[in-house]
């Protein structure tokens, strides 16, 4: 995807996931055992927005900074996912998503250019350009999750 592309569909996420979420039957219900809820993954996509745009940030004023890994199970046992309020939570992704694309879209070519040390699956530089694309792809594919489980 081209990097043009890349703050029209991060900025399009807070509409989408309030779609998804809606026409869930059951937000709280987990499909299966070791399977989020369509709100646990609401959550997770909002503090993936967030997280991202804290290392877009970084990778911008530091030279190949290490991004710490951002502990998705254990942010989700800790900060009670499955309790928070669903509309609370759609208004916190869409203000990320609005957040993370307005970045996006005040970057230079030189800016997306820049790398640091992604710590999954296993530690490597990415460029920013991969990160946003990366995002963009975290996001789609937890909404079809969203959906199967909905």
């Amino acid at each position: 995807m081209p990097a043009a592309d890349l703050p029209r569909l991060l900025g399009g996420m807070g509409d989408r996931y309030a779609t998804a979420l809606g026409a869930a039957s059951e937000p709280r219900r987990r499909p299966a055992e070791g399977v989020w809820s369509p709100l646990e993954y609401t959550c997770h996509v909002r503090d993936v927005l967030r997280v991202q745009g804290e290392r877009l940030v970084l990778a911008l004023s530091v030279t190949t900074p290490e991004f710490p890994p951002m502990g998705r199970d254990e942010r989700a046992v800790a900060e009670a996912y499955n309790e928070q309020d669903p509309a609370v939570v759609l208004a916190d992704l869409a203000d990320a998503a609005e957040a993370l694309a307005a970045r996006f879209a005040g970057l230079r070519p030189t800016d997306l250019d820049r790398t640091g040390v992604y710590p999954w699956p296993e530690p490597t530089a990415r460029t920013m350009l991969w990160l946003g694309r990366h995002t963009v792809h975290e996001g789609e594919h937890h909404l079809l999750d969203i959906r199967r489980a909905g």
